[in-house]
């Protein structure tokens, strides 16, 4: 029997958040660094050859896959805490997820964290951060897609206490192996997300064809005010209404049902948030147990606009994307998938 996966890929709602990659005994699966091959037949991309001959059947790349799991339908349920929270870190806002990794780092409490790095031209790549100073390598949302749990498989051999920052179906995927494969993994933070972009898309049709530059000129992207930002090296900010460059997403993205990382530790984003802070939801006794070890950060209780256009998002994100999920669920010869 096939595992759950290879119809997963065959429905293009593989989210490739890597889960499968980082805990295969045999290394069938690969997902390129680019996040954009997820095709088990293709003899190419499989370091023994095509999955399908190669799988010994222990499907655990199954019990760690997002989309076979499902989605909760309330992404609430389990939130300790809601806050806003800034630190003097640069940042993609408050900064708050670079002072929850340096902290931790400097009081010995993780080992090890994947991020993603960034050159002048929005090149990114996947490096292992194992010290403070590593994670200012690392600041900043790229919103592009990049397979960061795939990148695990190497420290999980290596390290015994691994944190994990990602969107939320790299957190799903992470937690689902905590649970099912391995314990090494010790928090996991989890970064509000609507939809995400292929590398190519974004450096070649959005930043120049809908915003009219190059992208060596952009310095932050962010998505606020119902709008997609660039600023741009000379001090000026420029946007593109998100509708227009929605179609452009990659297309699991489309049937993803998870706006906030529910299954993470804490949960981090802008929205909610004054300018400059961070929103923060702790959802687990971990999460308040590390949270509280972060130094030098400034915390706003009850921030505005708060709670409700959070929730106002996840309900935009589940109105879009829950009947395509379903749907693809209908074609699945599995029945573990759906919105619970």
């Amino acid at each position: 029997m096939h595992p759950k996966i290879a119809e997963v890929i065959e429905y293009d709602v593989c989210t490739a958040c890597g889960a499968c990659a980082a805990v295969c005994p045999v290394k069938a699966v690969n997902v390129n660094t680019k996040a954009e091959i997820r095709d088990p037949n293709d003899m190419t991309l499989y370091v023994k050859g095509a999955a399908p001959e190669v799988c010994e059947e222990c499907y655990a790349c199954s019990r760690v896959c997002p989309v076979v799991h499902g989605y909760l339908e309330d992404e609430f349920a389990n939130v300790k805490r809601f806050f806003a929270a800034k630190s003097d870190i640069p940042g993609q806002d408050g900064g708050v997820t670079s002072a929850i990794l340096k902290s931790l780092f400097e009081k010995n409490e993780i080992d090890c964290v994947v991020g993603i790095s960034r050159d002048e031209n929005w090149q990114t790549e996947l490096i292992l951060m194992t010290k403070p100073e590593d994670v200012d390598k690392t600041t900043g949302t790229k919103y592009t897609y990049d397979s960061v749990v795939s990148a695990l498989r190497e420290p999980f051999e290596k390290f015994d206490r691994i944190a994990v920052v990602g969107v939320p179906c790299q957190i799903h995927g992470s937690r689902l192996i905590m649970d099912n494969i391995n314990d090494k993994i010790v928090l996991l933070v989890g970064l509000f997300c609507m939809e995400s972009f292929y590398h190519d898309v974004m450096t070649e049709e959005i930043i120049p064809e809908k915003l009219g530059l190059s992208i060596s000129e952009v310095i932050k992207l962010d998505f606020a005010k119902g709008k997609f930002w660039a600023y741009t090296r000379d001090g000026e900010s420029h946007n593109v209404p998100i509708p227009e460059i929605a179609p452009l997403a990659r297309d699991p993205c489309h049937a993803c049902c998870d706006y906030t990382a529910i299954y993470a530790d804490i949960s981090v984003g802008s929205v909610g948030a004054p300018d400059g802070w961070n929103s923060v939801l702790i959802r687990t006794e971990a999460g308040e147990r590390y949270f509280d070890m972060v130094e030098g950060l400034e915390i706003m209780e009850d921030p505005k606009p708060g709670m409700s256009l959070i929730k106002k998002l996840t309900d935009m994100k589940h109105s879009n994307n829950v009947e395509h999920y379903l749907e693809v669920c209908e074609k699945f010869s599995f029945e573990d998938a759906g919105i619970y």
